[in-house]
């Protein structure tokens, strides 16, 4: 194991670090794409001679319903990589889990590409350079969830509008896009006002 080791580090060395070039519009975020990711990967594996064996296995699926009410796949893929030192016949093995969810064929496809990636990033230690628990919006919701109760409320979030009750989900939409608790209706009427 000892050529194959040497040669991971050096791949580990050359992929330290990947810019986050993809965005989410929908959900506002930058993203490391799979793209960027194995173009890097596959360029220092390639360096190196180390060859890399992907095989893939579906653990979970299910169908489920979007925010829309549609019918969409929801897998779960497990990859297992075997990576080949080529000059040595050395291998070694790094595994990684991904979902995907769609609404026509693409399920599979997409939990493969997470997989991949994420076995990828997490094996070779490849960093974005942030820190992905370091969500503001998130600590904003428990904080706005903790003076919603500390002011006398229920353990349940009411909208202050109309008094309804509020999931957690509904209270933290409303939060982020309006700065207050409001339940869907209310919600509806703030958007037709603005």
């Amino acid at each position: 194991m000892k050529n194959i080791a040497g040669k991971f580090v050096k791949v580990m060395e050359e992929c330290s670090s990947i810019r986050k070039n993809g965005t989410n519009d929908f959900h506002h975020y930058k993203y490391a794409t799979s793209a960027d990711v194995l173009e890097k990967v596959n360029a220092s594996l390639v360096k190196h001679k180390v060859a890399s064996i992907v095989t893939p296995e579906i653990i979970t699926t299910a169908d489920v319903l979007n925010n829309k009410g549609n019918t969409e796949h929801l897998v779960t893929v497990k990859v297992t990589i075997t990576l080949v030192d080529t000059e040595s016949g050395e291998s070694m093995v790094i595994s990684g889990a991904g979902g995907g969810q769609d609404g026509g064929d693409k399920a599979v496809m997409k939990a493969q590409t997470a997989a991949i990636k994420y076995a990828y990033m997490l094996s070779l230690a490849i960093s974005t350079n942030d820190d992905p628990e370091a969500d503001s919006k998130t600590d904003e919701n428990v904080c706005a969830t903790e003076l919603v109760k500390s002011a006398g409320a229920s353990d349940t979030p009411s909208c202050s509008d109309c008094g309804a009750k509020l999931t957690t989900g509904v209270m933290n939409v409303s939060m982020n896009k309006y700065g207050r608790p409001l339940c869907m209706k209310c919600q509806k009427k703030v958007q037709v006002v603005a």
